[in-house]
């Protein structure tokens, strides 16, 4: 009982600051639409992979195994360990992003122009690289309250992030317009540092505080190898996981608008109708995604420490219920965008090819909300090697769609591949979980999807 009751607390709580940070995002991506532009959202769009792919490196595994190591030892009583863990997880996070953030400072032209094929790309990346050890010291903080199921304090974090990364973007675009200056995406980009760095300076206070309160000290680790080991040995999988996927990923948005073009789109017309799907389309199908979302991860500490307690029947209804709910949500959204599409593309952005993408794309949301489930709940089972296979999978098939139907039919082709690719996620995440609990289900009765 005490389980659940922890459970829904967080997901209300998440679930409440996902929804208002994504409207704040959603009308940011509006006032970005209206400032930069179509092909300038495409352009900011571009760097999101080397964000992605340094994250995924230096903090992603680690964030996922010390959510869980901290779960399974605050179930097991054991405080001390759990916060010996997190300050040596955080340690190595951060110091390992600070090396690879000036590592891309450094080469930022060259990775503009041979990796991104868009030299207006490198100012950006330059100052992007200032906010990731930023980021990875938030998230790791933010582990250490999903690992308790505490979500207060990743809450109001989220919410300063947002609220400086907006207020400082619409400050720069004033500074820009007054000097007679044309606003570029360096200022989404300079708002991205400064959420960054306003959730940075929270969340060490929140830690300091925590610290205090426990009288805890930071250099009286015990046994600070044995605990690192056990880190390491559940964050290089997917830490493996996580790179590999942003890999393809990254290969899958550089493709896009090199593809558009062999379809026979301009570059600027290939810039701006991605930046249409990325910057306006996807924002909107995701926004009801803040509920399963929160509820993946309360979900995957919850797993960590039901299963850690032994209580496997529990466990099983848990995973049930969470699926069950993501696919009616899903189902729902679906039906509404499907509907409401042309009329959204519209009234949001003044932008019919935005409603046409938005009717396609409902058809993904039942698929798209419950994998987010899936996959919090299996790495929750410490089945990361599975998750990576199926993602892999997944995200080739539409890489596959981007190289061979995005020529033949322009970006239908890819909307195409990403129903199937997360068609496929959700087959092959349910019959993981199936065959992990088949001998419960056979000898007691039920579903567990």
């Amino acid at each position: 009982m005490q389980l659940k009751k922890s459970f829904l607390k967080g997901t209300i709580i998440l679930t409440f600051t996902g929804f208002l940070s994504k409207i704040i995002g959603f009308f940011y991506r509006i006032f970005l639409s209206q400032t930069i532009g179509a092909e300038g959202l495409g352009i900011y769009q571009l760097i999101f992979p080397v964000q992605g792919l340094l994250l995924a490196v230096t903090t992603a595994g680690m964030q996922t195994a010390l959510s869980r190591f901290i779960a399974s030892q605050f179930a097991q009583k054991n405080p001390k360990r759990a916060n010996d863990g997190f300050v040596l997880g955080c340690t190595f996070s951060l110091l390992f992003s600070i090396g690879l953030s000036c590592l891309v400072h450094n080469q930022a032209d060259f990775i503009s122009i041979q990796l991104l094929a868009e030299p207006r790309t490198a100012p950006l990346l330059r100052l992007l690289a200032f906010a990731i050890p930023l980021s990875s010291l938030h998230s790791c903080v933010n582990s250490y309250h999903y690992g308790q199921k505490k979500t207060g304090a990743p809450s109001v974090i989220l919410l300063l992030e947002q609220t400086f990364r907006v207020f400082t973007a619409f400050l720069v675009y004033q500074i820009a317009l007054s000097k007679g200056f044309s606003p570029t995406p360096l200022i989404a980009v300079a708002g991205i540092l400064a959420g960054e760095l306003a959730a940075a300076l929270s969340s060490l206070l929140v830690m300091s505080w925590n610290f205090q309160t426990h009288r805890y000290r930071i250099f009286s680790i015990a046994h600070p190898g044995e605990i690192f080991s056990d880190l390491l040995h559940m964050s290089v999988p997917l830490t493996l996981n996580r790179v590999l996927l942003t890999l393809l990923s990254s290969i899958e948005v550089i493709l896009i608008p090199r593809q558009l073009i062999k379809f026979g789109l301009s570059s600027s017309e290939a810039l701006s109708l991605y930046g249409i799907f990325t910057g306006m389309t996807l924002p909107l199908i995701l926004f009801p995604s803040a509920i399963t979302n929160s509820a993946s991860v309360m979900l995957l500490p919850s797993i960590a420490e039901i299963q850690a307690l032994g209580y496997r029947r529990t466990l099983q209804r848990t995973i049930t219920k969470a699926v069950q709910s993501c696919l009616l949500l899903g189902a729902g959204c679906g039906i509404f965008f499907f509907l409401s599409g042309n009329f959204l593309g519209l009234f949001l952005f003044d932008n019919s090819t935005a409603g046409t993408f938005i009717r396609i794309m409902a058809f993904i949301c039942p698929f798209l909300y419950t994998n987010t489930a899936l996959s919090s709940i299996l790495n929750g089972l410490g089945k990361p090697s599975a998750c990576l296979v199926h993602n892999v999978s997944s995200i080739s098939i539409r890489i596959f769609f981007v190289a061979f139907f995005i020529p033949v039919f322009g970006i239908r082709g890819y909307l195409w591949g990403i129903l199937l690719g997360e068609l496929l996620l959700t087959f092959l995440h349910g019959f993981t979980l199936y065959r992990l609990f088949k001998d419960t289900l056979v000898k007691k009765g039920g579903s567990i999807l």
